[in-house]
């Protein structure tokens, strides 16, 4: 399909991609409650038994995935000529348009210095307009499943810094006309969150810069948003810090009863690779209240497509399914009745991994991303091809300890 055209995902599209997904989930069912049946009469289960059900596993996989294209091709906006805009906005636009296009960065170098800010960068390149950097932000929160949840704080500077309280005040209850004791000083941690670089290169041919009709600054943004998701997804669960942000599986572990400030607490299994085999749910269950109460109403689960197959099968004590399909078109399904988010730079199941993430991510990981993204046209290191070398600033770590906990794979 033409990328340029203005094609969007029909609600009957969606309507039938739904409906294969569900029949696919009721299926499962059906072979689930054959293979634990098996189970449960022979205490061992049939090969071909099992291997019907990891095709219907993988089946249900393909579904979810048809309609989440579908939900993401009908929200994302055409891609014709832009509206009218004017001022220095409109300017702006037009300005970009000319450098893009034709390598004319006359009018945005002098837009930039009636702005008062500096032409060039140590890379080069400009800024894109505000429409173009809006579109890439807004289209990587649809794509980017840390940043969907997690709490996001806009900077103009190289570094953000947040105190943070440990400990409270001391507080406490007195009479009208009683003495107020002076109260304990809190305890606060300075968080710092660099932002680092992250870029992406996309190509355009000569001919597709010429057409009059393809909106180059709308192609630029769709470009560059798939890569700069994935690399940010991955950053978000297990960078290292260095030249990219924290991830939140990054920072030191410890068995959640010995867990203090600094530190990501977790749950272990009791199991080495695996879940406990006689009582699964409970592992779940003690995750989830290893969390707060205040940070429950906002929590999500966070794993990747395998560790959700596995919990499909699993059943509570009632022989109800744990894990539940989404109710509508573009929902997120259930665990235990919290949305899953499912990210696939989580860790697969295995010994003494962290394959589940859970906890409040809004109050618990902060993203923190520089504004302004700027592009550097390169006509010359890829001929014929013309490359925009496409950057944008985003920092993140953990900035409260407590609202997020791990599930270990493991003894201890």
């Amino acid at each position: 399909m033409d990328k340029f055209e203005n094609k969007s995902a029909s609600t009957v599209e969606i309507a039938d991609a739904f409906g294969d997904f569900m029949h696919a989930f009721e299926t499962f069912k059906t072979e689930n409650d054959q293979r634990l049946c098996e189970i449960e009469a022979r205490k061992s289960v049939d090969v071909l038994t099992d291997e019907k059900l990891e095709r219907i596993n993988l089946a249900i996989d393909d579904h979810q995935r048809s309609v989440d294209a579908l939900m993401l091709k009908a929200a994302r906006p055409g891609r014709g000529v832009g509206g009218v805009v004017s001022g220095v906005a409109g300017m702006h636009r037009d300005a970009f348009d000319g450098y893009v296009r034709k390598g004319d960065a006359g009018g945005l170098r002098q837009l930039e210095e009636k702005a008062l800010s500096v032409g060039t960068d140590p890379d080069g390149g400009y800024l894109v307009p505000n429409e173009t950097e809006n579109s890439v932000m807004s289209s990587l929160k649809g794509i980017s499943p840390i940043r969907s949840i997690a709490g996001v704080r806009q900077v103009s500077g190289a570094v953000f810094k947040k105190p943070f309280s440990i400990s409270g005040p001391g507080t406490g209850w007195v009479g009208e006309t009683d003495a107020r004791p002076e109260t304990s000083t809190p305890t606060l941690a300075e968080l710092t969150f660099p932002t680092m670089e992250l870029y992406a290169m996309p190509a355009a041919t000569p001919t597709l810069l010429d057409d009059a009709v393809v909106n180059i600054d709308e192609w630029i943004a769709g470009e560059v948003s798939v890569a700069f998701a994935e690399q940010e997804g991955a950053a978000f669960i297990s960078g290292d810090g260095v030249n990219k942000p924290r991830g939140f599986l990054d920072y030191t572990k410890v068995d959640n009863a010995s867990w203090s400030w600094g530190n990501v607490g977790y749950v272990a299994t009791g199991t080495d690779g695996a879940f406990d085999a006689s009582a699964p749910v409970d592992d779940l269950i003690d995750l989830v209240y290893s969390v707060k109460a205040g940070y429950r109403s906002n929590a999500h689960w966070v794993m990747n497509r395998a560790t959700q197959a596995e919990i499909r099968k699993i059943k509570d004590a009632d022989g109800n399914y744990i894990w539940q399909p989404s109710a509508a078109p573009g929902a997120a399904p259930t665990l235990l009745n919290t949305a899953i988010v499912e990210a696939e730079d989580m860790p697969d199941i295995a010994s003494d991994s962290f394959a589940i993430a859970y906890g409040d991510f809004n109050r618990g990981y902060l993203i923190v991303d520089r504004l302004g993204i700027r592009v550097l046209r390169d006509p010359y290191s890829s001929k014929p091809y013309v490359l925009f070398y496409t950057t944008k600033r985003v920092g993140g770590g953990i900035q409260d300890f407590d609202a997020i906990k791990l599930m270990k794979f493991g003894l201890s």
